[in-house]
């Protein structure tokens, strides 16, 4: 292969390493009937609100705007006021939250979809430790959750 040739293939292949390792980023709404908009002003029609806590991808930051997309895709424009940096995860399948990260052990309690469950940390295992907003605690399999 040309030197040339070799050059353009190991750029395009650190580009493409460099897209994929970019992290999602996720807030979440910091309040109950937080206003998503249809453009990235409070004259742009109302689309629908939220309840505190539901987790949100950011995908562009604008001035005051964030361009945000939820758990079902849709997307709509919040105030970054009404986003809070606190993680939360939204249930998108029914499932259990376990007393440790392991399917064997006690169930804590069952989860059904749209729950939402403060995020206290990953454990880089398939596992999130999360907390019901009841306080109890336990362990949830991340393909259960959005918001991660």
């Amino acid at each position: 292969m040309p030197k040339a040739m070799r050059g353009i293939c190991l750029f395009a292949a650190l580009a493409l390493c460099a897209h994929a390792a970019q992290a999602l980023e996720f807030r979440t709404a910091a309040k109950h009937g937080v206003v998503l908009y249809e453009a990235p002003s409070e004259k742009g029609r109302k689309l629908f609100t939220l309840s505190r806590a539901t987790p949100l991808e950011v995908l562009v930051e604008q001035g005051d705007w964030l361009r945000v997309r939820d758990h079902k895709g849709s997307i709509a424009w919040i105030k970054k006021k009404d986003a809070s940096a606190q993680r939360h995860l939204q249930v998108i399948k029914a499932g259990s939250v376990h007393r440790e990260a392991s399917a064997k052990s006690a169930v804590v309690f069952k989860t059904e979809p749209d729950l939402l469950l403060e995020m206290l940390e990953n454990t880089k295992t398939g596992w999130l430790k999360v907390k019901h907003r009841d306080g109890l605690t336990g362990f949830v399999r991340i393909e259960e959750i959005w918001g991660l």
